[in-house]
C-alpha cells in the first residue's frame, strides 16, 4: 500500500496527474512514500479516464498536477481525479497545483471579461476538493476565491538560498520588473540587504500593446541587477527590462522566477546578451529543448513535501516561512 500511517489509522495518499510525473515522484520520495497506482487514459475523442488501483477510503488525499500546456487537458484531468477520490470516499482532498491555472485572469480589466481564476476555484470546489495548495500565486487575492483553506507557499526561501551563494550583496541591486511586483521585490531587497530599483513601463499611445519606454527608479549603474518575478511566459517583458538595465549601466542581470512557463519563443529570447543567467524552480516541467547553459532549475519538491506533511499532521504551514518570506 502506498500510504503513510499516522496515529488513529490516519493515512496519507498521494496521487498524480500526467503533466509532471517527475515532480510528483520527487515529492513522494521526500515524504518517504509512493504514489498510488493510477490508471489514466485518454480516449480517441479526447475524453479522460481515471481509476485508482487501491482503496483510498478515509484517506487524506493530495492530488498533484502541474498546469503546463495543454493546460485545459491537465486541469480537466485534475478535476476528474478529485471527483474519483470523492466517489471513492476519501476523507479530505487537497488539490496541489504548484502553478495555479488561469491565475493571471484574477480580475476584470475591461468590461465583458471573465474572472477565470475564480471559475477554476469554483470547479475544484464542485469536483469535491476541500483544500488547495499552490506556490507563488500571481495575485494573493486568489486565496479568497476558494471557499475553504488555501495554502499559499512561497518559493522565495528556495531561490534566496541559491542567490546568497552565487551573488555578492555589496554590488547587488534587486529590481522589480514592473509596479505590480514592487512588494515582492522589496521583501527580496530586505532579505539580501541590497538596494531596490523599480522599472516603470510607459506605453506610446500611438503604438497599442507595446511597451516603448522603460524608466528606472533607482541607481543601477555599475551594479549587478537581480530581476525578480513570479513567472516567465514568453520572456519579452523580462528581456526588455534587462536591456533597459544594461543600457543604464548595469554590469550584470540575473533573472529569478518561480514558474518557468516558457511559451515560445521564450527559450530563444531569454538567451539574450542582456541576461547573464536565469534561475527558476521546477513547478512546471522543462524538456531538454527548453534548457540552455545559463539556466538553473532549483527543486521545489522539498518545499511542497514539507507543506503536505504539515497539513497531514495538522501542523502549521505558515511556520515554514517565518523569517523567510
Amino acid at each position: 500500500m502506498s500510504v503513510i500511517k499516522a496515529s488513529g489509522e490516519k493515512s496519507l495518499v498521494l496521487v498524480s496527474g500526467r503533466a509532471h510525473p517527475e515532480l510528483a515522484a520527487a515529492i513522494a520520495s521526500e515524504l518517504g512514500t509512493d504514489l498510488v497506482d493510477t490508471e489514466a487514459r485518454t480516449f480517441a475523442n479526447g475524453e479522460l479516464y481515471i481509476r485508482y488501483g487501491e482503496s483510498v477510503r478515509g484517506a487524506d488525499a493530495f492530488v498533484i498536477q502541474s498546469h503546463t500546456a495543454p493546460i485545459n487537458e491537465w486541469l480537466m484531468e485534475q478535476l476528474i481525479m478529485v471527483d474519483a477520490l470523492k466517489r471513492a470516499s476519501a476523507k479530505r482532498i487537497t488539490v496541489v497545483a504548484p502553478f495555479y491555472p488561469y491565475a493571471r485572469q484574477d480580475k476584470k480589466g475591461r468590461g465583458r471579461e471573465p474572472i477565470s481564476a475564480r471559475l477554476v476555484a469554483d470547479l475544484f470546489l464542485a469536483a469535491g476538493a476541500n483544500r488547495i495548495m499552490s506556490v507563488d500565486l500571481h495575485a494573493a487575492q486568489i486565496q479568497g476565491f476558494f471557499d475553504g483553506p488555501v495554502d499559499h507557499l512561497f518559493a522565495m526561501p528556495v531561490l534566496l538560498g541559491h542567490m546568497r551563494k552565487s551573488l555578492d550583496p555589496s554590488t547587488l541591486t534587486v529590481v522589480s520588473p514592473d509596479m505590480g511586483r514592487v512588494r515582492v521585490a522589496d521583501i527580496w531587497s530586505d532579505k539580501l540587504g541590497a538596494p531596490l530599483a523599480i522599472i516603470h513601463k510607459r506605453r506610446d499611445p500611438r503604438v497599442p500593446n507595446q511597451v516603448s519606454v522603460h524608466e528606472i527608479v533607482g541607481d543601477v549603474n555599475g551594479r549587478v541587477c537581480l530581476l525578480v518575478d513570479d513567472l516567465i511566459d514568453t520572456g519579452r517583458t523580462i528581456v526588455a527590462a534587462a536591456e533597459a538595465l544594461k543600457k543604464n549601466g548595469a554590469i550584470g542581470v540575473v533573472v529569478a522566477a518561480t514558474h518557468a512557463v516558457f511559451s515560445d519563443p521564450a527559450t530563444t529570447i531569454l538567451q539574450s546578451e542582456f541576461i547573464d543567467s536565469v534561475v527558476v524552480t521546477d513547478t512546471l516541467p522543462l524538456p531538454e529543448e527548453k534548457r540552455w547553459d545559463r539556466l538553473t532549475i532549483l527543486p521545489i519538491a522539498p518545499l511542497i513535501a514539507r507543506a503536505i506533511n504539515e497539513v497531514f499532521e495538522d501542523g502549521s504551514v505558515t511556520s515554514m516561512f517565518d523569517g523567510d518570506a
